[in-house]
C-alpha cells in the first residue's frame, strides 16, 4: 500500500506519506550517526535537548520533561540516559529545592560528540530530503519541511 493509494481517506494518506518520510530521514540519520559516531538518533536527539539547557533557575529539564522532548516513555528515557551516562556523556543529579526531582547535564565529552556528530546529523537530513524530494508522494512534505520557520 502507497501514500496515494485510493483506499486510503485522504487523512490517512498524508499520514502514510508523512510516516514514511520521517521513517526514510530517521534510517538515513541513524545510519549515518552510528556509523560515524557511535550514537542512535535518540541519543543525538536526547544530548541536543539536554545541551540547550542553561545553568541557574529554570534552567534544567526533569525526567519528565526529557521523555517529552525526545518522544519516549520515562522508562525509556530512563534507560536512555543510564546508557549514556554509563558512556560519561550525561550526568544527573537531585535538585536542590525537590528532592524527588532528578536533573541531567550533558558532560564535556558529550558536548564534544555532540558538536563532532552534529555535521553528520545535517548532512544525512539534507541527504534524506534530497531523496526523498524525487518521490512524488514525498515532494510536497519536503517542500513544507523546507519552509519551515521554527524559532529557535
Amino acid at each position: 500500500m502507497t501514500a496515494t493509494d485510493p483506499a486510503l481517506t485522504a487523512f490517512a494518506q498524508g499520514w502514510c506519506a508523512l510516516s514514511l518520510l520521517h521513517g526514510k530521514i530517521e534510517a538515513r540519520i541513524e545510519r549515518a550517526l552510528q556509523s560515524g559516531h557511535g550514537l542512535s538518533v535518540r541519543e543525538y536527539s536526547l544530548l541536543d535537548v539536554l545541551s540547550r539547557q542553561h545553568s541557574g533557575p529554570g534552567g534544567h529539564l526533569q525526567m519528565k520533561q526529557v521523555a517529552d522532548a525526545v518522544v519516549l516513555s520515562q522508562s525509556a528515557t530512563t534507560r536512555l540516559v543510564t546508557r549514556l551516562e554509563n558512556r560519561g556523556l550525561l550526568t544527573r543529579y537531585l535538585c536542590d529545592t525537590d528532592r524527588r526531582g532528578i536533573y541531567t547535564d550533558v558532560t564535556e565529552a558529550g558536548l564534544t560528540l555532540l558538536a563532532e556528530a552534529r555535521p553528520t546529523n545535517d548532512s544525512a537530513l539534507r541527504a534524506a530530503l534530497g531523496e526523498a524530494s524525487e518521490n512524488p508522494e514525498l515532494a510536497p512534505l519536503v517542500r513544507a519541511v523546507e519552509e519551515l520557520k521554527v524559532p529557535v
